[in-house]
């Protein structure tokens, strides 16, 4: 209480002050105290006049846009060059594996005789089982052919031959071979023949087949490798597709092949 009652005198005599002279003033002129709140000059403050202005913040943008834009580029084309090395890397190794040399000479589900040399000029895609498979020789010979119906859909690009190569001879004559493979594509060509020709278009292609016991009905299961073979037009393997290859991933793959052929027999 007794500071709120002498607060009024007190201001009143503040206010009744004159100012003070600062000592050692030129003339002795007394020089007025203003009183201004402490602040700290900012970064736009300092040294305004005696720096030179950077570039702006769209010129930086522009400048950082063009160096990304020229590294993205650089790794995307470091990238396809990786992956076309890749590609002749793997075409040279299948080629030194020397698979599919030679000639074969069979019957197809017409009764004509055909050799390896009536399918040159033309893609191939080919794959050996047998007509009484239960599962796997249907779904991979409709994946096949799948194949060959999405690269007939796509214009400009030369048409794939299907081919389908039996490991049962024995039960898989010309009528059945007629029979079965009307069930997939008008122009799926099955091939059969004798047990050593069968013997030795198997051999040319690395395929392994082997009949297992029969049962009371004389029927039995025919083990087999399960692959997908692509031919160049030249004749010659150029790659192969294993069981868990999807037909986009397989199209995919001979649409490549068929970008980057140049035969080697002209």
């Amino acid at each position: 209480m007794l500071l709120l009652t002498r607060a009024p005198k007190a201001w009143h005599r503040l206010f009744q002050l004159k100012a003070l002279a600062l000592p050692g003033t030129p003339g002795g002129k007394a020089q007025h105290v203003r009183y201004q709140p402490f602040s700290t000059p900012g970064p736009a403050e300092t040294g305004r006049q005696d720096q030179p202005q950077g570039p702006g913040l769209r010129t930086r943008l522009l400048v950082t846009a063009l160096i990304g834009a020229g590294v993205g580029g650089a790794w995307l084309a470091m990238r396809a060059e990786k992956e076309q090395w890749r590609r002749q890397q793997r075409t040279e190794a299948l080629r030194q594996a020397a698979v599919g040399q030679g000639d074969f000479s069979l019957l197809d589900h017409r009764g004509q005789v055909r050799c390896k040399a009536d399918f040159r000029g033309q893609w191939v895609l080919l794959y050996f089982g047998f007509t009484h498979c239960p599962d796997i020789c249907p779904d991979e010979l409709e994946k096949l052919v799948q194949v060959v119906r999405q690269l007939e859909a796509e214009p400009g690009l030369p048409p794939v031959q299907p081919l389908f190569i039996t490991v049962d001879p024995e039960r898989d004559t010309v009528a059945a071979m007629a029979r079965y493979v009307q069930d997939f594509h008008p122009r799926l060509l099955g091939l059969t023949g004798s047990t050593e020709q069968i013997a030795q278009v198997s051999r040319s292609y690395r395929v392994y087949y082997s009949a297992g016991p029969k049962d009371e009905d004389q029927d039995y299961i025919v083990d087999h490798s399960i692959a997908i073979y692509l031919l160049s037009p030249d004749g010659l393997f150029t790659d192969y597709y294993s069981r868990g290859r999807s037909a986009e991933q397989i199209t995919d793959s001979v649409r490549r092949h068929m970008a980057a052929f140049r035969s080697v027999l002209h």
